[in-house]
């Protein structure tokens, strides 16, 4: 009997993998430091095959690097990674939120709006649940022009920015500005507005990209 697509299968992997990302991306677990595998396992109360396996996949979508004799650490930010993973993301999501909105069906619409709505109630309450709620929200815009490659592209780049997204919301006031400029890219995604939304979302990228490189600026002076 086929699985109902209402029911996700979690391994204990899966759970592991969810764990430590989270950690990754709220800062838990601190740039270069090496992952004690015993420890961390002891922890969770896990053998260390699914820690390996989720380590493994960790390494694989850039949120941790490996080094023979020192196994794995956490993969640090930099200005230059920022730069990369946004201005990937400027040649990409705008013409592919646009031409999604065109194709999207009325389920489409209703899960991108869930979406939205999803990451505005975790704003409020859970930073450390924003970045992955602000992954959905774009992916949300994205997937229904039906182009997978475009699709997955989109959702890496979101996953490699979740860190950089919790730490460009850091000060004061980003919270509020973010809102506003997800439900004006809402309002035009609904409409099948294609020239005001993709140039809105090109500013919504653009200008988070610019306050990150402002923020690594002052760090390192």
């Amino acid at each position: 009997m086929p699985i109902p697509r209402n029911i996700v299968v979690r391994t204990l992997s899966d759970q592991v993998f969810e764990i430590v990302r989270e950690r990754i991306v709220t800062g838990s677990l601190p740039d270069d430091a090496p992952i004690r595998q015993d420890a961390l396992a002891t922890e969770l109360g896990v053998s260390k095959i699914p820690l390996r396996e989720a380590l493994g996949r960790l390494e694989q979508e850039g949120l941790l690097v490996s080094q023979a004799n020192r196994g794995y650490s956490v993969r640090p930010m930099s200005a230059d990674q920022a730069d990369e993973i946004y201005a990937l993301r400027l040649s990409i999501e705008p013409a592919a939120a646009a031409r999604a909105s065109l194709h999207a069906t009325e389920r489409d619409r209703s899960e991108a709006v869930a979406a939205f709505h999803a990451l505005d109630e975790a704003a409020r309450s859970n930073l450390a649940e924003v970045a992955v709620r602000n992954r959905h929200f774009h992916v949300a815009l994205v997937r229904p022009g039906g182009r997978l490659l475009t699709t997955q592209l989109v959702e890496r780049l979101s996953i490699l920015a979740e860190r950089y997204v919790i730490t460009h919301l850091e000060p004061a006031g980003r919270e509020t500005r973010a809102h506003l400029e997800h439900r004006h890219l809402i309002d035009a995604w609904m409409a099948r507005d294609q020239p005001v939304l993709e140039t809105l979302l090109h500013q919504h990228i653009e200008a988070t990209l610019y306050d990150l490189r402002a923020q690594f600026a002052a760090a390192d002076s």
